[in-house]
């Protein structure tokens, strides 16, 4: 009955609105491709505009300290039997691109660089008409370069960490729950921590900062419930939570933890939460409406990461012919004040307020 519908969920949960959000996140984890119906092809790509500007203490302005930036991925999903299905995801699940402008004293030339690609390997096995469970591996690339300038950092102003690239492997584990009749859906999916051995350089101006070592790093556990229902004919109410274990995220790279006492980010737990309504329109027309909203963390945030909870609202439509399913969605995004710390001691620096974000999704699907 909610056939057409149904494919909105996934784009309005996981798509453009998930962007921006706690942490280093970007596309939520998605794997809404693995519970499509049959083989199924699907290439999307969203593209996200940020606003995140601030004053610091000297009152001196950040400038616009995030870039625009891409997000392709790439999703297949096979039926190997009646019962066992396989897909492959690729993403960029997690990133952070910033930089602070020279017109703020205190953290002016601060900036952030961080690429992780990911690429998923799953299998769902439907056990009945109504249980499955699903799982496998995410196989993760990442690296990293952070520069800490200004005289928010005093002494170490000046240091910069590279992190060379290196790749790992974590594991997904799932339930789900489904009658088809009524297009329920609730799934539980967990995402192990990603647990890095990074090979790094530190420089600096500061002699004892300057050195090779070992950093490890958690991409952290994390885990995702999905849930659909119709609530009247040709109408699906949906809701996600997204929770992230940031807490276990540290980057203490050796020589800077032992000049300092003190590593480069701290983190805090993020929830995520969506609800919407979508509507089968016609034959070839869906759209669907949601609202999304993550609290903020803690008073004091790093200037890595300078923004602090977030308000936003999507809107999806989505056009099928025969086999083709082409998604557009757009996201608006109110992103919480920020008030910056250095750790150098902890007090305030910068206060990051009244910042937005615009992001536009687009998704083609094929059924095969």
């Amino acid at each position: 009955m909610l056939k057409k519908t149904r494919s909105l969920v996934w784009l309005c949960m996981a798509g453009t609105s998930s962007a921006i959000a706690g942490g280093l996140d970007r596309t939520g984890q998605d794997l809404g491709a693995l519970f499509e119906s049959g083989h199924y092809l699907e290439v999307s790509v969203s593209h996200v505009s940020p606003r995140v500007r601030g004053t610091d203490l000297l009152g001196g302005r950040t400038g616009d300290v995030g870039g625009d930036y891409f997000l392709p991925s790439l999703s297949l999903k096979v039926d190997a039997t009646e019962r066992l299905s396989l897909a492959l995801v690729a993403d960029e699940t997690f990133g952070a691109k910033m930089a602070y402008g020279q017109g703020s004293p205190m953290l002016g030339g601060t900036s952030v660089d961080v690429s992780s690609q990911g690429l998923m390997g799953l299998a769902r096995y439907r056990l009945n008409d109504s249980f499955s469970v699903h799982g496998g591996a995410r196989v993760q690339s990442s690296s990293a370069h952070v520069q800490l300038k200004g005289l928010a950092y005093g002494p170490v102003s000046g240091y910069q960490m590279q992190l060379r690239r290196d790749t790992t492997v974590s594991p997904v584990l799932g339930i789900a729950l489904e009658k088809r009749e009524i297009a329920l859906r609730f799934a539980a999916t967990y995402h192990g921590a990603i647990k890095h051995e990074f090979t790094t350089r530190e420089s600096a101006p500061l002699a004892q900062l300057n050195g090779n070592s070992t950093t490890a790093i958690n991409l952290p556990r994390a885990v995702n419930l999905d849930f659909q229902t119709g609530i009247a004919a040709d109408t699906l109410l949906f809701a996600h939570l997204r929770w992230v274990n940031w807490s276990e995220f540290r980057a203490d790279p050796s020589h800077f933890l032992a000049v300092t006492g003190e590593g480069l980010v701290d983190l805090k737990d993020t929830r995520t939460w969506t609800l919407g309504l979508g509507r089968r329109l016609n034959d070839q027309w869906s759209a669907a409406l949601s609202a999304t909203y993550e609290g903020r963390t803690t008073p004091l945030s790093s200037p890595l990461s300078p923004v602090n909870g977030r308000r936003g609202i999507t809107l999806a439509a989505i056009y099928t012919q025969d086999r083709m399913r082409v998604t557009a969605g757009i996201s608006y995004l109110k992103l919480g004040d920020a008030y910056l710390e250095t750790g150098t001691p902890d007090t305030l620096r910068a206060t990051m307020s009244g910042n937005t974000a615009l992001g536009l999704g687009l998704k083609f699907g094929y059924a095969f």
